[in-house]
């Protein structure tokens, strides 16, 4: 009996070591390893930041004219005007760059009305790129310093279509066959002393460009002064004129080049 509890120990103990040897490895791998990998495509970036700053007034730039706007001859405020207004020029061919083309022989008079100082500096300007003469329309009666004042009489001629005398008037002109006619805009068109010069002569076959600047800068009130200048110069050609500000000598530079009238 003995013998046979030694034997079923024995069994016992030779079956628990094979359980023991037997058992499986254990496998430990991480719930990073076994995730599928990762599929991000929201990429984060930093927006570009706009640099555009909004179009700031210029507080610096002077907009006195021949007769300010609002109450005065212009007629017209001043805040959003522009530097230049495109003028309306004769167009054709651009000339052979290698064999440039000279102007014809021209006699230039740059005849000009001028209140505060603008328009003269302007015809200067021009009258030195031309090589023309220079001639200031004086009226026989001054108008007014007094800005107000000034306004008053010019809307006064305006609107009786007067012609004020020329102190200076030349007896004759017929030397020329180009005038550039300068002034101001008064009350949306050409002051009535223009009319008076234009009057005064048989412009038959003469050439005539305008050119005038103002505090507005208004097109339609340049249009108009064109179309004085045309109903007063009997018999001449005038061309579209020129509208820029004084100190825009480029624009002014171009109107000339483009005209054949520069020396």
């Amino acid at each position: 009996m003995k013998k046979f509890l030694s034997i079923v120990m024995a069994l016992t103990i030779a079956t628990a070591l094979a359980a023991c040897g037997s058992s499986p490895r254990s496998t430990t791998s991480s719930a990073a390893s076994a995730a599928p990998p990762s599929s991000e495509t929201s990429v984060s970036s930093t927006p570009t930041e706009s640099s555009s700053e909004a179009e700031l007034p210029e507080s610096n730039v002077s907009t006195s004219s021949d007769v300010p706007s609002e109450s005065g001859p212009t007629g017209a405020p001043a805040s959003s005007a522009p530097e230049a207004v495109a003028s309306s020029e004769p167009t054709g061919p651009a000339p052979d760059e290698e064999t440039p083309v000279s102007a014809p022989e021209r006699n230039v008079l740059v005849a000009y009305f001028s209140w505060s100082g603008n328009t003269r500096e302007m015809a200067s300007y021009i009258a030195e790129r031309t090589g023309g003469d220079l001639l200031e329309i004086q009226p026989a009666t001054p108008y007014p310093t007094d800005y107000t004042e000034c306004g008053d009489v010019a809307l006064e001629e305006r609107d009786n279509n007067e012609r004020p005398a020329i102190a200076n008037l030349p007896e004759s002109i017929d030397q020329y066959d180009t005038i550039l006619i300068g002034y101001p805009i008064w009350w949306h068109t050409a002051p009535m002393i223009i009319g008076t010069f234009l009057e005064s002569y048989d412009l038959t076959g003469v050439e005539i460009y305008p050119f005038t600047q103002s505090d507005s800068m208004d097109t339609e009130q340049f249009d108009n002064s064109i179309a004085f200048v045309r109903e007063n110069a009997d018999g001449a050609t005038v061309w579209d004129g020129l509208f820029v500000r004084p100190s825009n000598t480029e624009a002014i530079d171009r109107y000339l080049s483009d005209n054949g009238l520069v020396r």
